[in-house]
């Protein structure tokens, strides 16, 4: 993407500002052509002054107070014009930042697991961040400067040929080395800079990475090396930069040297043309106002310019994010079907993450409202892929999931997570309350509502021994709670949630055997009418379950009850007797 077609995109994001954008626009281009009526006058009057001096009479007072006048009405309009330009370009600007922004962090949360999976969060947060910042920069640039310098450069060129044609010739070499400078650094920096902010994205994910582990810097010991290893990304960064400085500042240099060159130029030339008749004095002053005009202009194109350069690679990456196309996102057709009743059916459903190795192959199995469905099998067998299936956190490559007999692909995504609560292996909360974190599960839930979800948690207990209430922090990632708490607290979300379809993936994993026991005899209660899905490695937690699902290589290899299993001495009796469950089988002695 071009640094044209990029800007192009930054101002395509106005959206629903184009009204008053376009009205800026216009002011921008109103004011941009009163200002070089200040030069004009200027040089007006010190005509009407020279030529009456040179004819030994008093200057016309009519005259001088027609100019005066028309001097005054202009550069009042340009204080007011110039005022309401900044006023609502700022306005605008920040307006914007914040939809966009919100826009954004909405695009984020819809992208699959599978780009989390694969993308910094460290790095989401700063494309965010500084793509918004750059965005509201660029917007208010071009209305409170940019478009008014493009103007006056368009406007004025023509305007100083008029007048004079010689003098004028002057000012278009010096947009021509303007052009020409710029266009050279920019050749030279556009590079420089993507590597630059590359090394800005490591580290924004190197302080993300280290702060996120935070206990694991400290117990191990990490202090110095984490600090050294930050250092040297650091020395990295200024290292890319500093070329890139470099060129600009070349730039400043250039700038000013061609800006005092081209003054003494007009004075030069407009002193020989003077002798020759060929230029007035008015139209020197006029050309030396015209002069320092247009090197502003030309000072805040380049600045544009740089800012442009400079931002891009931060926009590309914005962009790059915006335009990630969700996997995962609602049919044109899909609807929401309310509460649904639970049961749940997978028809030869398959599916890989690579393309490559199948995590889950013709899964085939029902589950009727109110059982308990337990998948069972070792680390990478295919359990969890077959339950992110259901609440769609993939897709599967064939097959069909339903439930109540539909496809859940014709399920509003929100409608059919409404559907389906999870606790997951490793408790998730959010550094807020402790009703911030259950009401994640039904954000209206009342206070009494949050404790009877917590009482039968087994979490009500230590809630009002270690907090003052349900408004007490939990600390980022839950740290102030242990493991079993964090869990138990999970768990509550869940049950206040209550949903028709419930998924308890090692739900009980972090937990002491007695509060296991606890829990257990809680979501014993829970599951009643409603169809769970067990996700154990521990089997002693799924003696109950209504079917027992054995996977291997992401196939189901056994499927039965608890008994059933174990009588037929397969897989999942190997399992249940490597966990002591179940008594080896006696052999007889040889003969």
């Amino acid at each position: 993407m071009n640094i044209f077609r990029l800007y192009g995109r930054v101002l395509a994001l106005l959206g629903s500002e184009r009204r008053l954008a376009w009205s800026l626009a216009v002011a921008n281009v109103a004011l941009a052509s009163a200002q070089f009526a200040d030069p004009v006058l200027l040089g007006r009057i010190v005509d009407t002054l020279t030529n009456a001096q040179t004819s030994h009479r008093t200057p016309a007072w009519s005259q001088l107070s027609t100019l005066l006048a028309a001097w005054a009405g202009f550069g009042l309009f340009s204080i007011i014009c110039g005022t309401l330009i900044a006023l609502y370009s700022e306005r605008l600007s920040h307006r914007r930042r914040q939809v966009v922004l919100t826009g954004y962090f909405e695009h984020v949360l819809q992208l699959p697991l599978t780009y989390h999976g694969n993308t910094h969060s460290g790095r989401l947060m700063k494309v965010m961040l500084q793509g918004t910042d750059a965005l509201w920069g660029l917007w208010l640039g071009f209305f409170r400067d940019h478009l008014a310098s493009f103007v006056s450069l368009l406007v004025l060129l023509p305007i100083s040929l008029f007048i004079n044609w010689r003098l004028a010739s002057l000012l278009i070499v010096l947009c021509i080395v303007f052009a020409g400078l710029t266009s050279l650094i920019v050749r030279k920096t556009q590079t420089l800079q993507s590597s630059v902010e590359r090394h800005y994205s490591d580290l924004a994910e190197r302080a993300s990475d280290t702060l996120g582990n935070i206990a694991l810097v400290q117990s191990f010991s990490r202090l110095d090396q984490e600090v050294a290893e930050f250092r040297q990304v650091v020395e990295r960064l200024l290292a890319a930069q500093m070329p890139v400085l470099s060129w600009w500042a070349l730039a400043v240099v250039l700038t000013r040297t061609a800006t005092t060159l081209t003054v003494l130029s007009i004075i030069v030339v407009g002193t020989l043309l003077d002798i020759r008749g060929q230029a007035t004095i008015g139209e020197m002053v006029t050309f030396m106002n015209f002069a320092g005009l247009i090197i502003i202009r030309l000072e805040q194109t380049v600045g544009f310019v740089n800012k442009v350069v400079s931002d891009a690679p931060r926009l590309r990456e914005f962009f790059q994010v915006w335009d990630t196309v969700p996997a995962i996102r609602d049919l044109p057709d899909a609807v929401d079907p309310g509460r649904l009743t639970g049961f749940v059916e997978f028809k030869n459903v398959s599916f890989s993450y690579d393309g490559e190795r199948m995590a889950a192959v013709d899964l085939n199995f029902k589950a009727m409202p109110g059982e308990t469905i337990a998948l069972v099998g070792t680390t990478g067998a295919g359990k969890s892929t077959a339950i992110a299936l259901l609440h769609r956190a993939f897709d599967p490559q064939s097959g069909v999931i339903e439930i109540d007999g539909v496809d859940i692909r014709k399920f509003k995504l929100s409608a059919l997570r409404r559907n389906i609560g999870v606790v997951f292996q490793e408790a998730l909360l959010f550094n807020r309350s402790i009703a911030d974190n259950l009401r994640v599960g039904k954000s209206e839930a009342t206070e009494a509502e949050m404790r009877e979800a917590a009482k039968r948690a087994q979490a009500l207990d230590f809630i009002d021994r270690k907090f003052k209430g349900f408004s007490d922090l939990v600390g980022e990632r839950g740290r102030s709670l242990s493991g079993g708490e964090r869990q138990r607290l999970s768990i509550a979300r869940a049950l206040l949630k209550d949903p028709p379809i419930l998924i308890l993936d090692e739900a009980t994993s972090a937990l002491d055997a007695d509060t296991e026991t606890k829990v257990m005899r809680a979501l014993d209660e829970v599951m009643k009418n409603r169809t769970t899905f067990v996700i154990a490695h521990r089997l002693s937690t799924v003696r109950k379950a209504s079917c027992i699902l054995v996977f291997d290589a992401g196939r189901i290899i056994e499927s039965g009850t608890f008994d059933e299993l174990v009588t037929a001495g397969g897989r999942f009796a190997d399992l249940a007797r490597a966990q002591f469950i179940v008594a080896e089988p006696i052999v007889a002695p040889a003969a």
